[in-house]
């Protein structure tokens, strides 16, 4: 049953990914509804894999890659799906449900066996740990999608450009709203993220921080999108300059997913 639903959230989100596409060459409405609703399936066909898995693994599937890239494009999915309701930026799908759709898909391509779970896992800790974090991710992943919209509707206004494409996209307000908004959402989540996962760590291992290499680029990660929160606070940092930085926040923060998979303690 759980690679049943698997593989229909893989087909739900190709097809979604190619009625996000399509809507940037397009404007019909009717393709717009079907790409949300074709995604809200595929969201709940991989909500309910994932319940499933869980159900008969009796922990949360977060403990290998497989599992977490799995679970990371569905908090980047239901993450987008919360920003559309709010902000109704469909394009925003066109950059955002390719990403989630490749994570799924490396998932699938990888084979990891259902084993106990470990000792140093089992703590509520840990599972609150790593809900926050995921859900910290799925912002800045949102933010990062945003800030590359950005960056192009920028282009295209500098070099006057006005073109379809141009059309398509949010105004500059709207998506440095939505970018700052993820921004407030997921910094402090981030930040309970590495507070839970430190005690995680004292009550595991005994000490609150062993500067395992995944701990210290989370804590660099923290201190990026800190600067980023800081300027925009105190000195105005907009436009260009935060788009920027939020997309090479982003980059660390794949760059800490992916190859500090081995770290035990983060």
């Amino acid at each position: 049953m759980t690679h049943l639903f698997f593989f229909l959230t893989v087909a739900l989100y190709g097809c979604a990914t190619a009625a996000y596409l399509a809507c940037l060459v397009s404007t019909s409405p009717l393709l717009i509804r079907w790409a949300g609703r074709i995604l809200a399936a595929g969201f709940a066909a991989h909500l309910l894999s994932t319940i499933h898995l869980a159900s008969k693994m009796k922990y949360l599937p977060l403990t290998n890659m497989q599992q977490s890239l799995s679970f990371f494009s569905l908090a980047i999915v239901g993450g987008f799906i919360f920003f559309d309701r709010r902000y109704k930026v469909t394009t925003l799908g066109s950059f955002i449900t390719p990403v989630a759709l490749v994570m799924l898909m490396a998932s699938s391509s990888l084979h990891a066996e259902v084993n106990p779970l470990h000792p140093v896992l089992q703590s509520n800790w840990f599972w609150f740990h790593a809900l926050i974090a995921f859900a910290s991710y799925a912002c800045f992943a949102i933010a990062a999608g945003v800030a590359v919209m950005y960056l192009i509707q920028r282009y295209f206004l500098k070099t006057k450009h006005l073109g379809a494409l141009f059309q398509k996209l949010p105004s500059l307000e709207t998506m440095d709203e939505i970018s700052y908004r993820c921004l407030t959402i997921g910094f402090p989540l981030l930040t309970v993220a590495i507070i839970s996962g430190s005690i995680w760590s004292e009550k595991a291992m005994g000490s609150y921080w062993v500067w395992d290499p995944k701990q210290t680029w989370s804590l660099i990660i923290w201190f990026i999108y800190a600067a980023l929160l800081h300027g925009r606070l105190t000195i105005g940092w907009r436009g260009k300059r935060a788009a920027i930085l939020s997309i090479l926040g982003f980059v660390v923060v794949l760059f800490t997913f992916l190859a500090m998979k081995h770290s035990i303690v983060w």
